[in-house]
């Protein structure tokens, strides 16, 4: 069966490793949507973080969308309209809050709009999550936020062993109401329970009229392993963890090498 849409991860998979689109990247994505190809970036950054991107890839048109925040959204790339949305609340956000606490590790929120740290002493990895997407970051104190508040994700921060090793004390139950995964050794999300990239990928694909086995994704890290599961051709980069070439049906070459362009290539056209 043909290939008619392509999710398609951003760090360590469209993003070279000085976090570029090299030109055979654009013009390969470019040919596909030409070929009638949905191509939709898949991410764990805000809309803001892929702003830049989308008009050299020529996402730009009406009908072209992007899956946001590890999947708990989806939206129109031309007008930020959101199309289908999983937010924590207010509850959920304080429960998190108090959670990182305990563990003694750093964390952030965010929304739509802005980032939110409740951490004095900023990780210096809020400052680059926040550089690196573009997002404002405020401090701000739970009790400082409307009880209605609306949240896209909460991010528990800090070095890799420090992080893996509080994670490793979460109690189990907060894994029943929540779903966790890292995006990055130093970046563990808790996301609503029902939003993933996987589940984000296979809402958007039946709205457009599409099968699981007509959508390929190419993914790198733990948070694209959903959505390599649920795409009838699972692409995992040259570069990508074990967990996720074990569980592709095709291993391209590194972000470095142009795996995305290289996939597309041998494996949609």
């Amino acid at each position: 069966m043909s290939i008619k849409m392509i999710a398609i991860d951003m760090d360590g998979t469209l993003l070279d490793p000085n976090q570029q689109l090299t030109a055979e990247t654009i013009e390969t994505v470019k040919a596909a949507k030409t070929h009638g190809i949905k191509i939709v970036l898949c991410t764990g950054r805000p809309l803001t973080g892929l702003e830049q991107f989308f008009g050299p890839l020529g996402l730009v048109d009406p009908g072209d969308y992007a899956i946001t925040y590890n999947g708990a959204m989806v939206q129109h790339a031309d007008t930020k309209e959101i199309l289908l949305q999983h937010s924590l609340s207010y509850d959920d956000f304080v429960d998190l809050t108090e959670l990182a606490n305990r563990l003694n590790v750093h964390s952030h929120a965010e929304d739509a709009d802005y980032m939110y740290t409740p951490n004095a002493d900023i990780s210096k990895y809020s400052v680059r999550e926040s550089y690196l997407v573009n997002m404002p970051m405020f401090y701000r104190l739970p009790d400082q936020f409307p009880h209605d508040k609306q949240f896209a994700k909460v991010m528990f921060i800090d070095e890799p062993d420090v992080l893996a090793a509080a994670t490793a004390k979460i109690p189990a139950d907060y894994f029943e109401r929540y779903y966790f995964v890292n995006s990055e050794p130093f970046f563990l999300e808790a996301l609503n329970k029902n939003a993933s990239k996987g589940n984000a990928v296979t809402d958007l694909a039946q709205k457009l009229g599409y099968s699981m086995d007509e959508v390929m994704a190419i993914g790198d890290q733990a948070n694209d392993l959903p959505m390599i599961k649920a795409a009838g051709c699972g692409v995992a980069m040259g570069n990508a963890i074990d967990e996720v070439k074990a569980h592709a049906q095709v291993i391209t070459a590194t972000n470095a090498e142009n795996g995305v362009a290289k996939a597309i290539q041998q494996y949609a056209f």
